[in-house]
């Protein structure tokens, strides 16, 4: 079998620095939720100190039933108390878990908004560096276990915690002696938890990891399932599907297997310790005259120490160690608990704290001051809008493109462009042809702005642009890609992407201009068809044409066309390059193709090779100088 390759998951990672990372959530949760906050919090409590009056109250009820004529009205009466106490605590349990749950979706919802507005606004070389699958996990696995921490988690540890504060002091009261021997348990019990969930928690990451391999395997299956089945890889491929869902059955299996073993090996301990507190409370009732200070005051009460008051007595201590057994129960189930929520945490840190490196990623800069605006000075002509003392200078967008001694790489230890200089003037045709990795697109990211360049200048309309506002200076060019992308939505929706003012007749006049009228009429519902998959239901000529569509109905003044014809086919193309001509028609035009035959008529064509301009010219001057272009264009009408 050949080696198996699959990006690596950040799921499953340790939380670097965990308190801080809950700090800084249950300040972004509870500072939203003040209010839900404060009632969450007393419900807690009220919920927490009912259950320890309600096993207070079985010492008054076994002491009367230990008597020898009991009074069935008190115990009634005490019976009634408890289940009055219990119900109020039942009542607050609902409560704050309702809460919780509201503050818990409403933060998750909070969070969402933030972390896809922050997408929005992150430099491309961002999601360069992030794969697709670990940004996804970012919104679907992180924010899962984000919601199990705010909605289950942090409630169970704030009851938990005032329980057991709450139940320590009703021991402490009762019998100081019994406390010190749950105490000794606890110790025990704490150091099993600290061995047994150490693996736990490791394997749980590991699952993690395990699950975000296989999750993206499937994605990648899913995606190239025609390619599998073109090539016979069906075999192949549930061998290697295989491989990644054993290691997910092996890991789960390990951190179930300490998970599960924690609570049963918690809940032993809990038997002997109840076990303890029997016989040790039993011995103290036998062998001491006063069980605890309580007692000490009923004897002291009722008589001193005379034998009468001394043997009523008894049934009053039966019941203070029932009430402590009942006491060390409930002691050790928050505990329980904890254990069984801290593989939860431990993920849901994780989580957290990839969420936040997104959102505090530092946000692409948004350029300089210039914008760019539509007839406010003149009517009907594009402007650069540059602010000037005491007001504004307006100067026409000509698109006037220069790049000067322009070196650039995507890392400062690979240089891609090595001193490129080149001037577009206003409405020619500039062409760029090389092959593959010579640094044609990376040429038209570099307009855009999607990267920065280490040294030169790049002018537009002689304005450096850096001083131009990156919203305004994309907003003035009109791009389509070799790898088109349409959204889930109508077909001309789609076309109105590239102008969301367009009108439904501006849309259409752009489709028959790209030639695509014809294929959209055709469709089920014309332009109302809805697109989804990506137009998986469309050709892969027929989704350039709709991006073809897309960049015209924007009417930008400058035009970037990277491989845009190239699955279309030569018929087609020529009747779009006759529609884009008239489009072309005073405006600037970068194109980048593999066919010569597409860039004959461009007014300067540029040839590139490992990152550097080796020709450039028109079409008739390159096949006059018999260099690289001649040799491209006579031994055949592709690069590739």
């Amino acid at each position: 079998m050949s080696r198996l390759h699959v990006p690596q998951s950040k799921g499953g990672k340790r939380a670097k620095n965990p308190m801080q990372t809950l700090k800084r959530l249950l300040k972004l949760t509870f500072s939203r939720y003040k209010v839900g906050t404060v009632f969450m919090v007393i419900c807690v409590i009220v919920s927490s100190v009912a259950n320890a009056l309600g096993s207070a109250l079985l010492a008054p009820i076994v002491a009367e039933l230990a008597t020898l004529s009991p009074d069935m009205d008190v115990i009634y009466r005490y019976i009634a108390m408890i289940g009055a106490i219990y119900l109020a605590g039942a009542l607050c349990s609902f409560a704050y878990n309702r809460i919780m749950m509201y503050i818990a979706q409403g933060t998750l919802k909070n969070l969402r908004d933030d972390m896809f507005g922050k997408m929005q606004k992150l430099p491309l070389m961002y999601f360069d560096t992030h794969t697709h699958g670990d940004l996804m996990s970012c919104y679907t696995n992180d924010v899962d276990t984000m919601r199990q921490l705010l909605s289950q988690t942090i409630p169970q540890l704030v009851s938990s915690a005032v329980t057991v504060v709450a139940i320590f002091v009703m021991m402490v009261i009762y019998s100081f002696t019994l406390t010190v021997v749950i105490l000794a348990m606890l110790v025990l019990m704490i150091s099993v938890i600290k061995v047994v969930g150490s693996k736990s928690a490791k394997y749980f990451l590991n699952q993690q990891i395990a699950l975000g391999k296989l999750n993206g395997y499937v994605e990648e299956m899913t995606e190239g399932q025609k390619v599998i089945k073109v090539f016979c890889h069906e075999q192949k491929a549930r061998e290697q599907f295989k491989v990644l869902n054993d290691e997910l059955n092996d890991t789960s299996c390990k951190a179930n297997a300490n998970a599960f073993i924690l609570g049963p090996i918690n809940n032993n301990l809990g038997y002997v310790q109840y076990i303890l507190v029997a016989i040790v409370g039993l011995l103290v009732i036998l062998l001491s005259d006063t069980m605890t200070p309580l007692l000490s005051i009923y004897i002291t009460a009722n008589g001193a120490t005379t034998p009468a008051v001394e043997k009523a007595a008894i049934p009053v201590a039966a019941g203070m160690l029932v009430s402590f057994i009942s006491f060390a129960r409930q002691f050790n189930m928050p505990i329980n608990q904890v254990t069984m929520q801290f593989n939860a945490i431990v993920m849901a840190l994780g989580g957290a704290e990839r969420i936040f490196e997104m959102v505090d990623t530092a946000p692409e800069d948004a350029g300089g001051d210039i914008t760019l605006t539509y007839g406010e000075n003149v009517e009907g002509q594009w402007a650069w809008k540059k602010p000037v003392e005491g007001g504004f200078e307006y100067i026409p967008l000509r698109g006037d493109i220069r790049f000067n001694d322009v070196v650039f790489g995507y890392t400062p230890e690979k240089v891609i462009l090595k001193n490129i200089s080149l001037y577009a003037k206003p409405g020619q045709k500039i062409a760029f042809v090389g092959s593959t990795g010579a640094g044609k697109t990376t040429i038209t990211n570099l307009i855009n702005r999607f990267y920065d360049i280490q040294s030169g200048s790049i002018t537009y309309d002689g304005l450096d642009i850096k001083s131009i506002n990156k919203d305004d200076l994309r907003r003035s060019l009109g791009v389509v890609l070799q790898d088109t992308h349409l959204f889930t939505g109508t077909v001309m929706d789609n076309i109105r992407y590239g102008r969301l003012n367009a009108t439904d007749e501006e849309c259409v006049s752009a489709a028959k201009l790209a030639n695509a009228d014809f294929f959209i009429t055709h469709l089920p519902d014309g332009y109302q068809t809805v697109i989804k998959g990506d137009g998986a239901n469309l050709s892969q000529g027929q989704r350039q044409l709709l991006a073809i569509a897309r960049a015209m109905v924007s009417q930008c003044p400058v035009l970037i066309l990277d491989e845009a014809t190239s699955s279309i086919d030569t018929r087609t193309e020529k009747l779009i390059e006759q529609g884009m001509d008239k489009l072309m028609e005073g405006r600037t035009v970068f194109v980048i193709a593999h066919r010569l035959s597409t860039v004959r008529n461009s007014q300067a064509i540029m040839v590139l090779e490992h990152g550097e301009i080796i020709e450039r010219g028109n079409h008739d001057q390159l096949i006059a100088q018999k260099g690289k272009y001649y040799q491209l264009y006579t031994g055949a009408f592709e690069l590739e």
